[in-house]
């Protein structure tokens, strides 16, 4: 789709976007807000709410009356009303593919941070995956939050992206390279889980919606060797850790979900109470139609 504003042959085009985008992009999470009751069927107005908010910041967050209800239909029943279907089974996913986000230390989640209380830099999920199995639909939702700790900050990546091209236009360039960014292969005990895996930080779907691929973590992770690609990782780097309009910061309770274009977010560290924390994940291969 080569009239989309995500194009930088489109300077008309992008500034239309741009103008009509520092416009509705909201400033207070407030704005981000719906109450619901029942996730598993909501009313026409809740569905309408949530899908205003997600056209105008690619992401919602809920705030229903099903409590600590461990229930896992709730997120996969919710994110189907969004056209939210196809379930990416990763590698610390139930057998559902809904992955239940809480502290474990078997053998099989040791090594990863979201199965630990550590903080979280800014990333967008499923980084590491494949060209055909990206994630373009992320839901996060609350059945237990932390005692202490466990805040989420958030950031429409189309924001991002405005920023880096309003500052400079060659760095969106250099983030939409086919090589920019390689998350080496993972292997444990000595066998290869996943290959290396290299692609654009920003990509633009065949609908002309904007992509975004990134995480901030400083091991493990190869970023194209040139001077522009750089400059454009520090900038970007720089942006997300830097207050601004558009960043967002809160902390799900129970009952409370996200419902995203796959964002940038951030977690902080937390301490777990008597009942532990758990947040449970439905990563998508689509969109929230309407979007």
């Amino acid at each position: 789709m080569t009239d989309s504003p995500f194009y930088l042959c489109n300077e008309s085009a992008y500034q239309r976007w741009r103008d009509h985008k520092l416009t509705i992009a909201p400033t207070d999470l407030n704005a981000l807000l719906v109450e619901i009751k029942d996730p598993r069927q909501l009313t026409a107005a809740e569905h309408q709410a949530i899908l205003e908010r997600c056209r105008i910041a690619n992401m919602a967050i809920y705030l229903s009356t099903t409590g600590a209800d461990p229930d896992k239909s709730i997120p996969k029943a919710l994110g189907a009303q969004f056209g939210l279907q196809q379930l990416d089974h990763n590698a610390g996913a139930d057998e559902d593919a809904i992955t239940s986000l809480t502290v474990q230390i078997d053998s099989a989640h040791e090594n990863y941070i979201p199965y630990s209380n550590r903080p979280i830099d800014w990333h967008t999920d499923g980084y590491y995956n494949a060209p055909e199995r990206q994630i373009y639909g992320l839901l996060l939702h609350c059945v237990q939050p932390a005692a202490a700790g466990g805040e989420n900050a958030l950031l429409d990546h189309e924001l991002a992206y405005l920023q880096l091209r309003e500052h400079q236009p060659d760095f969106i360039q250099a983030l939409m390279h086919p090589d920019c960014m390689t998350i080496p292969a993972n292997e444990v005990g000595g066998v290869q889980v996943r290959p290396a895996q290299s692609g654009p930080v920003f990509s633009v779907r065949s609908d002309g919606r904007l992509h975004m691929r990134y995480t901030n973590r400083a091991r493990n992770i190869k970023w194209r060797d040139d001077a522009l690609t750089t400059a454009a990782v520090a900038y970007l780097k720089e942006f997300l850790r830097t207050d601004s309009p558009w960043h967002c910061v809160g902390r799900l309770q129970s009952g409370w979900g996200l419902i995203s274009n796959n964002v940038l977010h951030t977690r902080t560290g937390f301490t777990d109470g008597a009942m532990p924390r758990l947040l449970y994940r439905a990563r998508y291969y689509e969109r929230i139609n309407g979007t």
